[in-house]
């Protein structure tokens, strides 16, 4: 079949994913005696749509399963979605109020019917998205976080960290959103910069300062520093009087380090009801703690005549009744201070004390490698250790700091979409009971299990999602079997004793530590194993003016949709790996899309040129062997580019990968061999490198070189994602190396034509070791004719710059003109070198600009040196 003039994506991506699905070609096979490589894919919540962030995931997994899978190895990728709790309970609330109701009055029952549908439906679409961007993941293999099967492992490791001490109830301060009427986790946090008014108050003998007045009825302790001189009369304990809001209080001093004496005043009332910091001072000096703000976001009878009122509201008030009372001593209006918002919801957050389940990741009961150890521990030993290993290697640094910060995991979510929290509670003469179990208490253990009431609350979703890379492994028909424990299970899932720990976790640096250190924390605990060898963190994915694209701004995206009708899925996963570093944000737009599509359509131009020039019958019969100096040359650069793309790939480098891909096929092989294959053919090395090159190529851009692969159909029935990676050995020989030095010359000889403005000049080439290559350089090489007897004119350029003897047919005039061109910018240069080394040498600018810029600067230098040497050999590269 012949290749059709132009490439056409969205003729071909359609057919060709049917056609490796069909094929059996993405499936794991466990029975197969082969190397393992697994990854399981990081799951989109089931909110609808993708967006970059897991798109660029997609193809970086993508392109590493499919090299993997070239090497010979049995590879399982699998798919999957998340329950995503809170979001989704977010949007099903949005559209009930939309509707004029809410889940109170729709009921349990019927919220979650409504979810699931929604989901389903969210489901579906994610899923083909998934494939749209030519995703080779195991289909048959598919899980959700709802799955039964899961949700068995989820409340398994929910009643075995129970039992061990390491789940607790307890009241604790947490993060309370009002708007959602649900906890959610310190990492879900998003923090917010804003304006706001700093009030200074009197209270008793001290002056106090807040940004938020209306916390502060209950106040009756005054904080300060142990080594704060200002306050060294006041003891530990002491007590006074103060007017305040609602009348007189008694108030006590207290001392802790907590306090910073160069914020405010240096003393400060505490609210240890409503504030992490002041709930831990309370904590350590076993204080008293009030309400002030109920869980709807407004305030309490303690509040007084402000009761019933929102925040927003009773503010103004406050500070009113505070300023009538003399007791405001100044307002501060360019305040700038953070304000915590639900990264989901966007509700501002309200600490609030609640009874809540908590993971204690202090507690040393864990047995890890003979040792009892934290969770903590844990989660810092196997990264110390080397068990597992994140690239790039700096988010280290970042990971143990979070670790050493970590506090007790507050798990119980007040919603009703997510996984039921496994506990049950009754009472009996006016005392609670608790049943925690993997299914409801049995008659004989409650006397009628019906008295018991299961607690309403949810589990965070990074608690069920942390056990992703496991738990869906596990057989679900398995799973489902109470009769057999969960480590029988365990023992008896093919998948979970072939597949893990999984080869590599790639995910996005953001969740870090919602997610990668949380699977951590899960799989050690409950597999005595980690959950991956490696961790890959892609960096986050920015606009073209490096603004960070947001759904609530719709102009700040690009729809993954929108863009693959237009430039095909290839150019989108180009566009996502060129120029990208591990770790780093990178910035996409339409144009750097736009210009890996004319990559795709590169590739299908060469395939014409091949298909248009041989006879695959008689080139696939033909013995690879050079017969000529270009053929030596791109046999072994076809070699080494297969052998540095593969050790690229196995260390991650993918933009270096494809950046070679790229220059190899763009530069190498269309611009040199292929023109030289105009005039001297070689079929056999030209089917031989198409066939590499496609190879080569397929985990970057699977569809373009797909169809390729089928459309050419040389090798009848086979599919290129079921070929294996080039393994090559052409050697440098005499022959590619002076092909490799005519074609630089060719090179300077064609930037030396365009500098001087000459128009096809006759070159004259009275050197043997150019013999023979004519043809070339009239075509390669912007010359007229080619002459090896004439003698040089007065006007002819002696080329002197090389080892050959050649010279150029030119006008004086324009030799002279681009002399004058050349010194002009080398004075331009010099100025320049001279600037740069006048700031290094300047011992204010050493010792005050930050280092990482005094080393730009010095790479500058050196950058700058160079080009200034490269104008002056320029001027000795001619003469007449």
């Amino acid at each position: 079949m012949k290749l059709e003039k132009a490439y056409k994506p969205a003729e071909h991506e359609p057919g060709i994913y049917k056609l490796w699905l069909d094929s059996g070609a993405f499936k794991a096979d466990p029975e197969r005696q082969a190397e393992r490589y697994s990854i399981a894919m990081p799951p989109p919540n089931a909110t609808g749509a993708l967006h970059l962030g897991h798109v660029v995931g997609i193809a970086v997994q993508d392109i590493l399963v499919r090299y993997q899978r070239m090497q010979g190895k049995d590879v399982l990728w699998l798919p999957g979605t998340d329950h995503a709790a809170i979001a989704t309970n977010a949007i099903m609330e949005k559209r009930l109020a939309d509707e004029g109701t809410n889940k109170h009055e729709i009921g349990r029952d019927e919220f979650i019917k409504r979810l699931k549908q929604f989901v389903e439906d969210s489901r579906g679409q994610i899923r083909n998205q998934i494939m749209a961007m030519g995703a080779s993941c195991d289909w048959s293999r598919e899980r959700y976080t709802l799955d039964d099967s899961l949700n068995r492992c989820v409340n398994e490791m929910f009643v075995n960290m129970y039992n061990d001490g390491l789940i607790y109830r307890g009241y604790r301060i947490v993060n309370w959103d009002p708007n959602l009427e649900t906890t959610i986790s310190d990492d879900e946090i998003e923090r917010q910069e804003e304006k706001a008014k700093f009030y200074t108050f009197k209270y008793g003998p001290f002056k106090i300062s807040t940004a938020r007045p209306e916390t502060k009825f209950g106040d009756k302790y005054v904080v300060m520093h142990p080594d704060d001189k200002r306050y060294a009369r006041y003891k530990e304990g002491d007590t006074f009087s103060a007017e305040w809001i609602n009348g007189p209080v008694k108030a006590m001093v207290i001392k802790d380090k907590a306090v910073d004496p160069k914020f405010g005043t240096g003393v400060m009332t505490i609210t240890p009801w409503h504030d992490h910091t002041d709930f831990d001072i309370a904590e350590r000096h076993n204080l008293d703690k009030e309400q002030i703000i109920d869980f709807h976001g407004k305030l309490l009878p303690i509040a007084g005549e402000f009761k019933g009122m929102p925040i927003a509201e009773a503010r103004p008030l406050i500070i009113k009744k505070l300023e009538e009372k003399g007791l405001l001593v100044s307002i501060d209006e360019d305040y700038i201070h953070s304000i915590a918002l639900n990264s989901r919801g966007k509700g501002i957050i309200e600490p609030q004390i609640k009874l809540q389940w908590f993971v204690d990741v202090n507690k040393k009961v864990v047995i890890w490698k003979g040792r009892h150890l934290s969770l903590k521990e844990i989660m810092q030993d196997v990264i110390r250790e080397g068990d597992i290993e994140i690239v790039p290697e700096r988010f280290s640094k970042l990971y143990f700091h979070w670790i050493d910060n970590l506090r007790d995991w507050c798990i119980s979510r007040q919603i009703w979409w997510g996984h039921r929290i496994p506990a049950w509670y009754r009472m009996v003469d006016d005392k609670e009971e608790i049943y925690v179990g993997i299914q409801p208490p049995s008659d004989s253990e409650s006397q009628g299990w019906h008295q018991w009431e299961q607690d309403p609350d949810t589990l965070d979703t990074w608690f069920s999602s942390a056990l992703w890379t496991w738990s869906t492994l596990i057989d679900p028909k398995l799973a489902t079997d109470y009769s057999l424990s969960l480590e029988q299970v365990m023992a008896a899932s093919i998948d979970y004793q072939t597949y893990r720990p999984t080869s590599l976790m790639e995910t996005g640096w953001d969740i870090l530590f919602f997610w990668v250190a949380r699977m951590i924390l899960a799989t050690t605990y409950m597999t005595g194993d980690v959950p991956f060898k490696t961790v890959y963190l892609h960096g986050l994915v920015r606009n073209d003016e490096g603004q960070k694209m947001s759904k609530s701004k719709p102009e700040s995206m690009i729809d993954p949709l929108d863009v693959i009708p237009k430039y095909g899925t290839d150019a989108l996963r180009l566009a996502l790996i060129k120029g990208t570093s591990p770790g780093n944000d990178q910035r996409l737009g339409t144009d750097k899309i736009a210009d890996q599509r004319n990559f795709c359509n590169k590739l299908w131009n060469i395939a014409r040129f091949i298909e248009s020039t041989i006879d695959p019958k008689t080139a696939l019969a033909e013995k690879i062997e050079p017969k000529s100096a270009a053929d030596a040359w791109i046999l072994y650069n076809l070699s080494e580019t297969s052998k540095a793309i593969g050790k690229d790939l196995e260390n991650y480098r993918f933009s270096e990968a494809y950046d070679r891909l790229y220059h190899f096929i763009w530069d190498d092989f269309a611009d040199w061999y292929i023109e030289v294959s105009k005039f001297e053919t070689n079929p056999a090395i030209l089917v031989l490198s198409l066939e590499t090159i496609l190879k080569l190529a397929h985990p970057f851009a699977p569809f373009v070189t797909e169809a390729i692969w089928q459309q050419l159909g040389w090798r009848d029935k086979e599919l290129l994602i079921s070929q294996k990676w080039p393994k090559l050995e052409y050697k440098s020989s005499t022959e590619a190396k002076e092909f490799e030095v005519v074609k630089n010359f060719a090179v300077s000889l064609r930037y030396f034509v365009k500098e001087l403005d000459l128009n096809k000049p006759l070159l004259i080439n009275s050197d043997k070791k150019l013999a023979g290559y004519d043809n070339f350089f009239k075509r390669l090489a912007r010359v007229g004719e080619v002459s090896s007897v004439k003698t040089p004119s007065d006007s002819a350029i002696n080329l002197t710059y090389n080892d050959f003897f050649v010279w150029l047919e030119a006008d004086k005039s324009k030799v002279k003109t681009y002399a004058v061109k050349l010194k002009d910018r080398e004075d331009q240069q010099s100025r320049v070198v001279k600037q740069l080394k006048e700031r290094l040498a300047n011992k204010n600018y050493i010792k005050n600009a930050p280092e990482e810029i005094i080393q730009q600067t010095k790479l500058q230098l050196n950058s700058a040196i160079e080009v200034l040497e490269n104008l002056k050999n320029e001027q000795n590269r001619f003469k007449n």
